[in-house]
Formats: C-alpha cells, sequence, structure tokens
C-alpha cells in the first residue's frame, strides 16, 4: 500500500502544483519519482514530527496542500497537540497520512503499534478520518482528501496488502461501499483487515449463515445512512478493526446505534484494553486477538448462539 501511496502522490503533484510532500525520515528512496516532480515540493522535516505539523498547517494556510507521511504513531500521537490546535482549529486542510497501521510492525513493540489512533482523531472537530481496505481505496481516498480542502487522515497498512476492488469502484468519503452481500450478518469493516473478513464470511457460509461485507472506508463523517437503512435488516452487526475496541469504528458504530429506537445486537472485533507486549508478525498479532479469518468467524458463531 505504501508503494501505491508514493505513486498516487506523484501523480497528483505532476497534475496539482499545490501539492507538497512532508515526510518525517523515512521513505527518502521512496519517494525519489516525487522528487523527480519537483524536489522543492518534497521536505524531509526529520524525526521532528510535531514541527513538521506546524510546518504543514503553515504551508496549507498559505493555499498549498502538504501531505505528511510517516509511520502512523509518530504522526499521530506523538503530535497530537499540533494536529487539535495548528491544524483543526485553523481548518487547515493538511492530509496526515500514517503507514504501517494497527499491528504490522507488531515486531517492534507497542512503540510502533497504532491502536489508539481512531479514538483519539474523532474527538477533533472537522477532522475526517479514513482507513482504506486496499490500494484502490487509497488511491481515491488520496485523491477525494485534496479536494474536499478539509483535515483529513488516512491510516494506510505497510506492503503486500491484496486488492479487493475493481478500478472503477465508486468511491465518497463518508459512504460505504458493499463489498458482498448477505442476509443474516452485517460486517462493517474498516482498513486493511478486508481480506480476512472475506475469508471469515466464506467460513460462515458453510454453516449456513449469510454475511454481508461493507467496506466503511470513512470512520469520520460516518456513514450513518447506510446504517440507519440496514439496521434492522441483520440478526446481528459486526465492526471489525484492527484497533483497540475502544473508540475507534466500533465505538462510531455503537454511538450512533444507541440513538436508534430499536437495533440488532453488536459485536465489536478489535484488539483488547493493553499493550501488547510479546514480539511476533502482524499475523501472530492478529491470531493472538482473535482477527484471523478463523478467529472473526468463531467470534461470530459463539455470539449468534449465546
Amino acid at each position: 500500500m505504501r508503494n501505491a501511496f508514493a505513486d498516487e502522490v506523484t501523480q497528483l503533484a505532476k497534475t496539482d502544483s499545490r501539492v507538497m510532500l512532508l515526510s518525517g525520515d523515512i521513505g527518502n528512496k521512496l519517494f525519489d519519482n516525487f522528487k523527480k516532480v519537483d524536489a522543492q515540493r518534497f521536505l524531509n522535516c526529520g524525526i521532528a514530527e510535531a514541527n513538521m505539523m506546524g510546518v504543514a498547517a503553515g504551508l496549507a494556510l498559505n493555499g498549498l496542500r502538504p501531505v505528511v507521511y510517516t509511520i502512523t504513531p509518530f504522526t499521530t500521537t506523538r503530535c497530537f497537540e499540533q494536529i487539535r490546535v495548528d491544524v483543526c482549529y485553523h481548518e487547515a486542510p493538511v492530509i496526515i497520512v500514517g503507514t504501517g497501521s494497527g499491528l504490522s510492525y507488531a515486531e517492534l513493540g507497542p512503540t510502533h503499534h497504532s491502536l489508539e489512533d481512531l479514538a483519539i482523531l474523532r474527538t477533533l472537530p472537522g477532522m475526517q478520518i479514513i482507513a482504506p481496505c486496499d490500494t484502490t481505496e487509497m488511491r481515491l481516498a488520496l485523491r477525494s482528501a485534496i479536494k474536499s480542502n478539509l483535515p483529513t487522515y488516512i491510516r494506510i497498512g505497510k506492503k503486500g496488502e491484496p486488492n479487493i476492488h475493481k478500478l472503477d469502484v465508486e468511491f465518497e468519503i463518508g459512504r460505504a461501499i458493499t463489498v458482498r452481500e448477505g442476509e443474516d450478518v452485517l460486517f462493517i469493516v474498516t482498513g486493511t483487515l478486508m481480506p480476512n473478513v472475506l475469508e471469515a464470511a466464506d467460513l460462515l457460509a458453510a454453516q449456513k449463515i449469510s454475511a454481508q461485507v461493507a467496506s466503511f472506508h470513512t470512520i469520520k463523517p460516518l456513514d450513518e445512512a447506510y446504517l440507519k437503512n440496514i439496521a434492522l435488516t441483520y440478526k446481528t452487526i459486526v465492526t471489525v478493526e484492527e484497533h483497540g475496541r475502544l473508540g475507534g469504528l466500533g465505538g462510531a458504530v455503537a454511538e450512533f446505534l444507541s440513538q436508534l429506537s430499536n437495533h440488532p445486537p453488536h459485536l465489536r472485533l478489535g484488539t483488547q484494553d493493553e499493550f501488547m507486549h510479546e514480539m511476533g508478525s502482524q499475523e501472530y498479532a492478529r491470531q493472538r486477538y482473535g482477527l484471523d479469518s478463523n478467529g472473526i468467524a468463531q467470534q461470530v458463531i459463539n455470539h449468534l448462539a449465546r
């Protein structure tokens, strides 16, 4: 996904002279093609993310469209005050891209995990939050974010994520995409766990449980119309995210459902309220928290059996 991001931001820079790229001392070779477009529009701000965010806000307020890029915890939790005061308070159209989100860097320990970013950024007025499930959504999200002229956070994976969509998919910030039709269970998914959820839906189908799968690439603004229209259609609603169960997609959906007079049960799948101190691969971490395909399917089966 990060390679596709590098290509997309380069293509955008070719056609929009306002686009600038700010890096927190990573991806220098990754952006060689961007620098060929205009080296002066690439800034390596070093390991000084709070300062980088302030620079981006200043650029945005002067008519440019800066894209800030580094590893997710360092472009969110490390400089949350600057995002709040410099970017959102001034409604500066900065695009913040966090790479290696969720448990992508599981082997590097909790300092490199990002399991709180959706929750904290959801609290900021005016902030759009997008977690694309594949490179197609990521490219379309980046284009849409630049056009929106609003502060936007885009949470992406690292590498090797499979494509889910065809290239002609309709994409709009705040509007969910139905990936698979079903009748019994509604999966509401954000981010790169989509392949695991689709495999889980196959496992459920073998148990005569039909699952609809929706990509909620946008956590804020949430597609409330989608939820309202189908909330009573399913036996249960399952939110799935590579993020803590508190405050992310599951929290956003729960907040909306609480306003309805009636809705089906809601199962929130994500990581537990803890730091993961073990070291292991992303696959190991997902399995540990029941976010692999087997774990997702089994949790749904257990939930339905209650």
